[in-house]
């Protein structure tokens, strides 16, 4: 890859087209990425084609598969289940190098807690409004999906 950086290539990310979470249940995380927060299910399958296991490294693999669209986007949110061979839960907690978190927005951050919390979802917080910074204004909650990975609902300053 360096050779081509140093042969004068200008190669650029063009774009986004998605983010992926590796779930233990796929079921549980659609009710709560389409059913809960509103993701549309765009397509569901199970993948055990070549072409797959080879780009995520493991032989025998096979995974059950769905691709939601983010509401008011062309984001795709694509989750995984890998039922062979099965994984091991990471420490994905927000202070653990590697671990990550998808932003989502939200018209009103306080309205969808409220919401959220007789349902059982868990919280790292209560809605906080942000007081410094490029987001002074906004309000922000971390949610934690059914896997302990973080999804941070904000709303923007007005």
């Amino acid at each position: 890859m360096m050779a081509l950086w140093a042969q004068g290539r200008d190669m650029k990310v063009t774009g986004a087209h998605h983010t992926s979470f590796t779930v233990s249940n796929i079921e549980r995380s659609l009710e709560f990425y389409g059913g809960l927060l509103g993701c549309e299910v765009l397509w569901r399958r199970e993948i055990d084609d070549k072409y797959f296991r080879d780009i995520v490294g493991f032989p025998e693999c096979r995974v059950k598969a769905a691709h939601l669209r983010i509401p008011g986007s062309a984001h795709i949110l694509e989750l995984f289940e890998y039922t062979a061979p099965r994984g091991a839960p990471a420490d994905v907690r927000t202070n653990n190098p590697g671990s990550a978190h998808i932003s989502l927005l939200v018209d009103d951050v306080v309205a969808l807690y409220t919401e959220l919390v007789p349902k059982g979802v868990r919280f790292r917080s209560t809605p906080v409004t942000i007081d410094a910074g490029a987001n002074r204004g906004g309000r922000s909650v971390y949610v934690v999906d059914p896997d302990g990975i973080t999804v941070e609902l904000f709303q923007p300053p007005r």
